[in-house]
């Protein structure tokens, strides 16, 4: 599985929110709470879905399944104005990311992200950049469904090399 490198420009979400833990996820919660508001109230740009994870700067250095990180529920929005009151509004800073294909149901997850961040990842030219992970769904995307296809957005930057000191060793 290899990634198309694409910049994103900065894109509003509204949308709701939660901190959780991969070993407490209760991601299936918030997206049914999120779809019913959005069912009573569309606003939406588009029919995109973002499911989105903002961890703190340390969250990976080491990585602990227990550690807590934010999760969203999101649509892209172009007026915050027309966002109802009771949702909030999160901003997906511009920048590069590292976009991959999937395609299989959302239980395979940790598997995909173990590739990308610990095979894919340091054998590239990038390194994570401290920004919003994100996915991007269908509005008819069903997480159980062997046949689901989602975008999965890795903050990138380039790796910065070291350079050669050309001083004599010893």
């Amino acid at each position: 599985m290899q990634p198309h490198i694409k910049t994103l420009p900065e894109t509003l979400l509204a949308g709701q929110r939660q901190r959780l833990s991969l070993l407490a996820d209760t991601t299936a919660v918030l997206w049914r709470s999120f779809g019913q508001r959005l069912r009573a109230r569309p606003f939406a740009n588009d029919s995109a879905r973002y499911s989105v994870q903002v961890y703190d700067a340390t969250y990976f250095r080491p990585f602990r399944p227990e550690a807590t990180f934010e999760k969203w529920a999101a649509v892209a929005v172009a007026h915050p104005q027309e966002v109802p009151a009771d949702l909030e509004l999160l901003v997906l800073p511009a920048g590069l990311y590292a976009v991959f294909d999937y395609k299989g149901p959302a239980s395979d997850g940790p598997t995909v992200f173990r590739y990308i961040l610990l095979d894919w990842l340091p054998a590239s030219a990038y390194e994570l950049d401290d920004r919003p992970h994100f996915e991007v769904l269908s509005a008819h995307y069903r997480p159980d469904d062997p046949a689901a296809e989602e975008e999965i957005w890795i903050p990138v930057k380039p790796r910065v090399v070291p350079p050669v000191s050309n001083l004599p060793l010893g």
